[in-house]
């Protein structure tokens, strides 16, 4: 599909955010992104698709060109839509990260997509778990380094 992510790694290339975060779990447990009990483990995964498969496909590239000139109005409208039912979610599992206060999978899709949010100059006031635990995140080493304002191929406008 010419999309982002992409991984190569031991002798294969994946591509999708969630495959390849399963596959680094299954072949690199440590530290571990997925909690041991059944149900943070449910509500990790039903968090990595709210934000995977329900809000940021909605905003790449390719469905940003087709709205032309209301693409920041379309993306605002999106994300906040998400947001609103991420918020809720997040309210009931929540710690200090999305799913009690361990770094899991769902840690992982919430960062790059409140960088999305801001991108957009979508208003994050209504959403104060967001922002928290993103916050959060944003003071731990591995976060700050794979931000999506730190790579290589970021647009210069984007560049922290």
């Amino acid at each position: 599909m010419q999309q982002v992510p992409a991984l190569k790694i031991d002798g294969i290339t994946l591509s999708q955010s969630l495959a390849i975060i399963h596959y680094l779990e299954d072949t690199r447990p440590n530290p571990r992104l997925l909690p041991q009990d059944p149900k943070k483990r449910a509500q990790v995964r039903m968090i990595s698709d709210h934000i995977a498969s329900g809000i940021q496909p909605l905003q790449n590239l390719s469905v940003l060109k087709q709205m032309g000139e209301r693409k920041t109005e379309w993306a605002q409208k999106c994300i906040a839509s998400g947001f609103q039912a991420l918020e809720q979610v997040l309210q009931q599992t929540a710690g200090r990260y999305c799913v009690g206060d361990e770094v899991s999978m769902a840690d992982l899709c919430l960062v790059p997509q409140v960088a999305n949010a801001e991108r957009f100059s979508v208003d994050l006031g209504p959403y104060p778990t967001i922002t928290r635990i993103n916050k959060a995140l944003l003071e731990l080493e591995a976060f700050k380094v794979s931000h999506p304002s730190r790579q290589p191929d970021t647009p210069a406008e984007l560049r922290a």
